[in-house]
């Protein structure tokens, strides 16, 4: 489903300098990368892992029987979702809904008689404001998702909804709420319950950027008319290749070239798909593998400012704007192309009319050709300029072929993690701001913190206001 071409990492095609004697070093990190998928699946069930994700695409037929039947009858009910989320309760839907939804904006990335999908998933207030005048409360559903119910961003959002749509429903609210929430804590929960809210349980064992394959990703996925199912399904196949020959293993050789380039010094990871339906893929991989791998101490104690940076980039987009400096500015960047082998239709180029024969060697080329003529021209010329890249083919982007690079890049940041001896699924560097955020804005329980925010100068007012 999935196949990887390193042809740019060797030696001899970039420089004993830039390039890698790549079977051989391949090779030497198998036995780490083999011991680390075993570390890795012995965790699960124990309670200080967070490694429930690896067993999601086996293990939730009942669930997605559950899913899929609240998905039709929502399809009768509403035109429209509102998803309130951030960080990892949203981009992973994005990613998807992009994927395999449809393209116009007439259905809003739904497909077939899926709703239209609106995630908020920022403070923005402007646009939350213009996104409810558009909608009839009548017509539309909302999920909240958040495991602890207090994430700041995700419940001032569903404030103002809620208030939304309790004005104009009064208490058939109830009917048009979802909470995807902790199954038994939280603030989210009790709410639901005395709420008569519908609710789904965002797994224990699971956190929130890798849960895209859980009911986070799962409900808003089905309800844009997506087979969920079949998402899992390719996942699941994900399994195999973590136990394939080395030189068969997608993620195992992903996970490898990962370790060997920033040993080398290239510090930044660029993922650069080339199909406008896989943009948000990259979005949804900054943050899988930057709050992942991004740790200042290894699990020892040491202080190691592990990490190398992502940078989302989109082809053909990027070749006229930051392709420039992965060429010709620092040597610091090793970069993934994304390509889609077979497209879901052909679009032909038709023969250049009059006043148009410059055009005519487009003539008999579809716009596939074009696309993946740009990449290959892309790849090669980061090549002659000694800049390491791989191409990272999909056959086809269908649910299967989706699910399956998701669960590979899941498998792959965690094994990463395992190799440089990070905890790969904590985040304390966000948490610090999230703790300042609730100091700020008053919440009880930060006293200490507000006191010394405000001797530092820091407040929550804005220094305008008209």
């Amino acid at each position: 489903m999935l196949r990887l071409d390193l042809t740019n990492l060797h030696a001899n095609r970039i420089g004993p300098d830039a390039g890698f004697a790549l079977e051989r070093e391949l090779a030497a990190e198998e036995p780490f990368l083999r011991q680390a998928v075993q570390d890795l699946r012995a965790r699960r069930g124990t309670d200080d892992a967070m490694v429930g994700w690896i067993d999601l695409p086996a293990n939730q037929g009942t669930l997605v029987d559950e899913i899929t039947t609240f998905s039709q009858a929502a399809s009768d009910r509403f035109d429209d979702l509102i998803v309130l989320g951030i960080g990892g309760s949203a981009l992973g839907t994005l990613a998807v809904v992009q994927a395999l939804g449809h393209a116009g904006p007439s259905r809003g990335g739904a497909r077939q008689n899926g709703l239209r999908i609106h995630v908020v998933d920022n403070v923005d207030g402007d646009a939350l404001h213009e996104l409810l005048e558009d909608l009839d409360p009548r017509r539309t559903l909302v999920n909240v998702i958040s495991k602890s119910g207090t994430t700041a961003e995700t419940m001032a959002a569903f404030l103002i909804v809620e208030a939304w749509l309790r004005d104009a429903l009064g208490d058939a609210t109830r009917d048009h709420v979802v909470a995807t929430t902790d199954p038994q804590q939280g603030v989210l929960r009790p709410y639901a319950e005395a709420n008569q809210l519908r609710t789904f349980s965002v797994p224990p064992s699971v956190g929130g950027r890798f849960s895209v394959l859980s009911p986070v990703g799962l409900l808003p996925v089905a309800l844009a008319g997506i087979d969920v199912r079949a998402l899992l399904e390719g996942a699941a196949r994900i399994d195999a290749d973590l136990d394939a020959p080395l030189e068969d293993s997608v993620t195992l050789r992903s996970a490898a070239v990962d370790v060997m380039t920033a040993r080398r010094g290239y510090a930044m990871h660029v993922l650069m798909p080339y199909s406008t339906k896989l943009r948000r893929l990259s979005d949804w991989f900054v943050q899988l593998w930057a709050e992942s791998l991004g740790k200042a101490h290894d699990r020892d104690g040491r202080e190691v400012h592990a990490g190398t940076t992502p940078i989302p980039a989109s082809g053909t987009t990027d070749q006229h704007a930051q392709v420039q400096l992965f060429n010709e500015g620092p040597n610091d960047k090793v970069v993934t192309f994304v390509q889609v082998d077979t497209p879901a239709r052909s679009v032909p180029l038709p023969t250049p009319g009059a006043g148009l024969d410059a055009l005519a060697y487009l003539a008999g080329h579809d716009m596939h050709d074009l696309l993946t003529a740009e990449r290959a021209a892309t790849a090669h010329a980061l090549a002659m300029n000694r800049r390491p890249n791989v191409t990272l083919h999909l056959a086809r982007l269908d649910a299967h072929h989706l699910g399956a690079l998701l669960q590979s890049f899941m498998w792959r940041t965690a094994l990463v993690g395992e190799r440089w001896n990070v905890e790969t699924f904590n985040q304390p560097g966000v948490e610090l701001g999230k703790v300042y955020t609730y100091a700020l804005m008053g919440r009880d329980g930060f006293d200490e913190e507000r006191r010394a925010l405000l001797d530092a100068g820091v407040t929550a007012a804005s220094s305008e206001r008209s």
